[in-house]
C-alpha cells in the first residue's frame, strides 16, 4: 500500500517550490524559472512511477493523513493516473514555456510560485481520495487560478473577466459543497470508492447527481455561464495553456470520477446531453466567425467542453476521459503555437484557390464517410460497442465528411481528394481502435454504458440530427455564404448570440444593488 502515496510527492514538490518563489515576487528570480522547470520535470517522472506502480501492484486507495474523514488520501486508479500524468506533463511543458516566456518581467517570480501551486492543487484533486481533499483542491484551484489571471492587474478586460469567472466559480463550489455534504451523510463515510461502490438510486443521491451536474457544467463554462473563458486573453499566453487544456477540464473530471453517481439519474444525464450538444454546437459555430487566434481557441474550448459534457451524458466515461487527454494536448500545443501559427498566416502573399464543393459533392462526401465508417466497424466488429458509442463515431464521421466535401470538390486537385479519403479513413480507424483502448484500461475503474432506454434513443435520434444538420450546412456554406440572411447571421455567430451580453447586464445590474 505505500506505492498509493506515491502521487502525492509531485504535489509536494510544486508547493515548496511556490513557498521558495515568496522569498522574491517582486525582483528578478534568478535560476528560479529553471528550477521550476526541473521539478515540474520530476513531477512528471513521479507520474510515471506511479502509472507504473498502478501496473505491477494494482490500485486503491490510501490511508487517510487525518482524522474523522477529514485529511489527505490517494485513490490511484486508471481515472486518477491518467490526469497525473496528463496534467504534470502540460505542467511541465508550460512552466518550461514560461521561462523564457516572461524572461525580464519584474513579477515573474510571483507567476512561478502562482503557477506551481496551481499545478499543486489540480494533482490533488485529480488523485482525491476522500470528498474533503476533493473540494479544498477544487476551490484552492480556483483562487490560485484568480491570482494568475490576474497577472497584469491594471487591465480593465482583465479584471471584468475575472471578476465574472470568480461569480460562475463560486457558485459551482457552492453547488459541489452541497453535493458531497450529501454524499457524506447519506453514506456516512468521506471515502469516495466507498460511496461510489454502493451508490443507489435514493433521494440524497439524486440530489447529489443534479448538484454535481451542475457544478460541472458551470466548471466547463457551458452555455451560458461561458463567457468569461473568451474574455481572459490579457493573462500570459502560459495562463491560457493551462486554463484551456488543464484546469478547464475540472468539470468533466467530476462528472467522470463520480459516474456511479450520476447513473442513477437519468434525468441528470438527459439534461448533460442536451446542454453539452447545444453548447458544442453553438461554440463550433461562433468560433469559425471569429478573427482573434486566441479568440477562436477560446471558442473552440468551449465546444470542445460541450462535446465533453454530451459524451458523460451518454454514459461514455472512458470516451469522455479519452477526450480529455486528446483535447488537452491539443489545445496546449495550440496556445504555446499561437504566434508562430500568425505569423505563417502572415507569409503567405497570396494564397491558393480554394475549391467550392456543389451540392452533389457534399452528398458524396457524406456517403464516402459513413461507408468509410461502416466498412472500418465491420473490419474490426461492431460487436461489444454500445449504442451510444457507435452513435458517437457518426457524430464524429459528420465532421470528416465537412472535410471530404472540399477534396471531393469538382476544382480540387486529385492529391487533394485522395489525401482527405485516406484521412477520413484513418480518423474511423483511429475513433475503433482508441474507443477500445480506452475501454479496455478503464475497465473496472468506471461503470459499463447501459443499454438506452426510450429517452436515451430520443436524445441519441437529437444528437444526430443536430450534428448532422449543422455539418450540412458548414459544408454547403459557400453556396449561401452570398445571400442577406447568412451576412446577418455571421454577425450575430461574431457576437455569441448576445449571451454574454446579458450575463454582463445581470452581473452589472447585481453590483449595483450590492453597493447600494
Amino acid at each position: 500500500m505505500i506505492h498509493l502515496f506515491l502521487p502525492f510527492l509531485g504535489p509536494i514538490l510544486l508547493l515548496l517550490l511556490a513557498l521558495r518563489a515568496r522569498t522574491i515576487p517582486g525582483r528578478r528570480p534568478g535560476m528560479l524559472p529553471r528550477l521550476a522547470e526541473w521539478v515540474a520535470l520530476a513531477g512528471f517522472g513521479i507520474a510515471g512511477l506511479s502509472v507504473a506502480a498502478l501496473v505491477a501492484w494494482g490500485g486503491g486507495t490510501s490511508l487517510l493523513i487525518g482524522i474523522w474523514g477529514i485529511g489527505l488520501s490517494v485513490r490511484l486508479d486508471a481515472v486518477s493516473a491518467s490526469m497525473l500524468t496528463l496534467v504534470s506533463f502540460i505542467g511541465w511543458v508550460v512552466l518550461r514555456y514560461s521561462a523564457t516566456y516572461l524572461d525580464g518581467e519584474d513579477w515573474q517570480g510571483a507567476f512561478t510560485g502562482w503557477m506551481a501551486a496551481t499545478l499543486a492543487t489540480v494533482l490533488l484533486l485529480v488523485t482525491a481520495g476522500n470528498l474533503v481533499q476533493l473540494f479544498l483542491a477544487w476551490v484552492a484551484t480556483s483562487v490560485f487560478l484568480d491570482r494568475l489571471l490576474l497577472f497584469y492587474p491594471d487591465r480593465t478586460t482583465a479584471q471584468r473577466a475575472a471578476r465574472k469567472k470568480r461569480v460562475v466559480a463560486r457558485a459551482s463550489e457552492g453547488l459541489l459543497a452541497l453535493a458531497l455534504i450529501l454524499l457524506a451523510f447519506a453514506y456516512q463515510t468521506t471515502d469516495i470508492a466507498a460511496i461510489l461502490a454502493v451508490a443507489t438510486p435514493s433521494l440524497p443521491t439524486l440530489g447529489a447527481a443534479l448538484l454535481i451536474g451542475l457544478a460541472a457544467v458551470l466548471a466547463s463554462a457551458q452555455f451560458p455561464a461561458h463567457g468569461w473563458l473568451t474574455e481572459v486573453m490579457e493573462a500570459p499566453t502560459p495562463v491560457s495553456a493551462l486554463l484551456h487544456a488543464g484546469v478547464i477540464n475540472a468539470g468533466g473530471f467530476l462528472l467522470i470520477r463520480f459516474a456511479d453517481v450520476i447513473l442513477v439519474a437519468p434525468g441528470v444525464m438527459a439534461a448533460l446531453v442536451m446542454l453539452g450538444g447545444f453548447t458544442a454546437l453553438f461554440g463550433g459555430l461562433v468560433m469559425l466567425t471569429q478573427p482573434a487566434v486566441k479568440t477562436s481557441l477560446a471558442w473552440s474550448t468551449i465546444a470542445q467542453m460541450g462535446f465533453m459534457i454530451l459524451q458523460c451524458g451518454l454514459a461514455l466515461f472512458p470516451l469522455a476521459l479519452l477526450h480529455i487527454v486528446a483535447h488537452s494536448l491539443y489545445k496546449a500545443h495550440a496556445f504555446l503555437s499561437a504566434g508562430e501559427a500568425v505569423r505563417n498566416v502572415a507569409a503567405l502573399h497570396r494564397p491558393g484557390p480554394v475549391a467550392v464543393p456543389s451540392g452533389r459533392n457534399v452528398v458524396q462526401a457524406f456517403g464516402v464517410a459513413i461507408a468509410i465508417y461502416l466498412g472500418i466497424g465491420l473490419l474490426l466488429g461492431f460487436d461489444g460497442k454500445s449504442v451510444q458509442a457507435i452513435a458517437l463515431g457518426v457524430i464524429l464521421i459528420f465532421g470528416v465528411a465537412y472535410l471530404l466535401a472540399q477534396g471531393l470538390a469538382d476544382a480540387a486537385p486529385m492529391a487533394l481528394t485522395r489525401r482527405t479519403i485516406l484521412y477520413a479513413g484513418a480518423t474511423s480507424l483511429g475513433y475503433f481502435a482508441l474507443q477500445k483502448i480506452a475501454k479496455t484500461l478503464t475497465e473496472g475503474a468506471l461503470p459499463a454504458v447501459p443499454a438506452p432506454g426510450p429517452l436515451e434513443w430520443a436524445l441519441i435520434l437529437l444528437a444526430l440530427i443536430s450534428f448532422g444538420a449543422v455539418a450540412v450546412a458548414q459544408a454547403t456554406f459557400p453556396l449561401w455564404a452570398t445571400h442577406p440572411a447568412a451576412a446577418g447571421l455571421r454577425v450575430h455567430l461574431s457576437n455569441g448570440l448576445y449571451a454574454n451580453t446579458v450575463f454582463d447586464r445581470l452581473l452589472a445590474g447585481w453590483s449595483k444593488r450590492s453597493n447600494a
